[in-house]
């Protein structure tokens, strides 16, 4: 089965979805899914002293701006696996821009927890994680974007409601 034909499972008023993460935090290896062999295939790493901050994937059943599925970041207490699939509680969203060459499409980031975590149960938006979060999330993505020669503009950094219409929007 392919996963990126899986059915995304939103609910709107829980502010709930399933993701399947593609590159667990921490890591500098950058890893994309492969639908034709069904595997996650080494697609880049960062330099030494840079890696990702939280468990990036992408909602499945979902179409972004980029032609790719919607992107996510999950804060978890416990490392996600390359390939785990996960019900989350939406937290927010990263509305950005990007550019690469003469090609400008929005490539949205959203921001959710593990919906079993204990350690971010009282984390209900982004809001509760503080702004310097939100920059240092923003400030990650320009920087990755700009060692690939590519620009990373964020629009907005809007709440779980915004992430459920904008993957509502994207649902394939």
């Amino acid at each position: 089965m392919n996963l990126l034909d899986l059915p995304h499972q939103l609910d709107r008023k829980a502010l709930t979805c399933r993701a399947i993460i593609e590159t667990p935090k921490g890591r500098q290896g950058k890893f994309d899914y492969d639908p034709k062999s069904g595997l996650f295939e080494l697609a880049g790493i960062l330099p030494t002293g840079m890696s990702f901050p939280l468990a990036f994937g992408f909602i499945p059943g979902t179409l972004g701006g980029d032609g790719d599925p919607i992107d996510v970041l999950v804060l978890a207490e416990e490392d996600l696996p390359i390939g785990c699939l996960l019900p989350v509680r939406l937290l927010g969203v990263i509305e950005a821009r990007q550019t690469e060459g003469n090609s400008t499409v929005r490539n949205d980031r959203i921001i959710a927890k593990a919906s079993a975590s204990r350690l971010f149960a009282g984390v209900d938006g982004i809001a509760d994680l503080g702004e310097p979060f939100s920059a240092e999330l923003a400030r990650f993505f320009e920087v990755y974007n700009s060692l690939k020669d590519h620009h990373f503009e964020v629009l907005a950094i809007a709440d779980a409601e915004r992430a459920a219409k904008l993957i509502a929007e994207g649902s394939r």
